[in-house]
């Protein structure tokens, strides 16, 4: 009889992520399924060792041209030596979605389906539901279902020779992404408002607090701007210049379609959104650009300055050691856009301070303007991301959501 289990990721404390690492745990695997609409990097991280370990007899049927898998997830299963099919429906209107993880031994066999992706936010993250099933192959109605799972997993290659693509080479990856059925997760599409609003809301709703600590992925270091060759500007209608920190008008102009996402913070603190509690918490006007979650061996004391605002027109402060510079940020909290501001950054020169030994952060974003829209308490704990646009290095967008 078979044993299952549901999974309500999320409101409960399992997650898909542990179920579908216990389907590796059956006696003598004979072969391993995985069916998913999306795949990226962080996810296929979470069960590496055992998708390595049975990569021989692992194979995954992953959905492209939905904007979400990315080359990066796809890539490391085919270097982990799973066998790798696309599924390519040739529409985004219609998306191959079933979700499905299936490991059958010799006499046992453990299924996992429902909602979960293979993301972190699936595995993970997300509130999702989904069965875990332990299945006798003994028993002939049980063994039958896992049969019928196989056969038409099998036939799907053979039915749809022109949909269902088997991948044994990176650089058939790098073609499907450069005609966009796959995604690169170091470029991400600018955040879209949901609507856009001149001063706060009144949504004061706290973020959600799970039974499943979310886990977050370490981002890949963005590369100074590639130096573009000199053309003349185009002839352009002279206007007075904006006042700094002022906003612009809604809707705010956006003259890239692609965006980096080039750093995102941990969870914000009191300090981080100048929330004073009356004790111990100093309001600065500004943020720090710290490590947040960038990888280890990049030093935040040197990226920003150098990585993110080269290009930047930098100049003296009122203090010998800081250099400031002012450039465009668009505000986007809980999928309300608040328009395009100018923001001051400062940068403080010089490797031998004390705080400089200390790895605290060298450079500063100030508030300004934006002080009145994130002096929020329920902007507390969630994460400030930072978009810069591909298009123009002076652009950005800051989102709190």
């Amino acid at each position: 009889m078979a044993k299952k289990e549901f999974i309500l990721q999320g409101f409960t404390a399992k997650t898909h992520c542990e179920a579908i690492a216990r389907l590796f745990d059956v006696p003598g695997i004979q072969r391993v399924i995985v069916s998913v609409a999306f795949v990226n990097r962080s996810g296929t991280e979470l069960l590496k060792h055992q998708l390595k370990k049975y990569a021989a007899k692992t194979k995954a049927f992953i959905g492209i041209r939905n904007d979400i898998t990315s080359t990066q997830g796809a890539k490391h299963l085919l270097d982990l030596g799973v066998s790798l099919l696309l599924v390519d429906t040739g529409s985004r209107s219609v998306l191959f979605h079933p979700k499905l993880y299936l490991a059958k031994g010799a006499e046992h066999a453990r299924l996992v389906i429902g909602s979960a992706n293979f993301t972190m936010g699936g595995l993970n993250n997300n509130i999702e539901a989904g069965f875990a099933i332990e299945l006798d192959l003994k028993n002939s109605d049980e063994k039958a279902l896992v049969e019928g799972i196989e056969k038409e997993f099998d036939a799907l290659t053979k039915d749809y020779p022109d949909h269902v693509i088997p991948i044994t080479k990176a650089a058939e990856l790098d073609a499907l992404q450069a005609t966009g059925r796959l995604i690169d997760e170091m470029t991400t599409s600018p955040p879209r408002p949901a609507s856009a609003a001149t001063s706060p809301t009144g949504d004061t709703l706290r973020r959600i607090k799970l039974k499943v600590i979310p886990l977050r992925r370490a981002l890949a270091a963005a590369k100074k701007p590639a130096a573009k060759p000199a053309t003349p500007p185009p002839a352009v209608k002279k206007t007075a210049p904006a006042k700094k920190g002022a906003a612009s008008p809604l809707p705010p102009p956006v003259p890239g379609v692609e965006y980096e996402l080039v750093w995102e913070s941990k969870g914000l603190t009191r300090r981080d959104l100048n929330i004073p509690d009356g004790k111990n918490t100093n309001s600065t006007g500004s943020i720090s650009l710290d490590k947040g979650l960038l990888p280890m061996a990049v030093d935040h004391r040197h990226y920003f300055r150098e990585e993110i605002f080269p290009d930047l027109s930098w100049g003296p402060s009122n203090t010998k050691t800081v250099e400031e510079a002012y450039t465009k940020f668009q505000l986007v909290l809980k999928g309300i856009s608040y328009g395009e501001f100018d923001l001051r950054i400062a940068h403080t020169k010089g490797t031998t301070s004390a705080a400089y030994k200390q790895n605290n952060a060298m450079t500063r974003l100030s508030w300004g303007p934006l002080r009145d829209y994130i002096g929020r308490e329920d902007l507390l704990g969630r994460t400030l991301a930072l978009y810069r646009d591909k298009a123009d290095p002076k652009r950005f967008v800051l989102e709190i959501d």
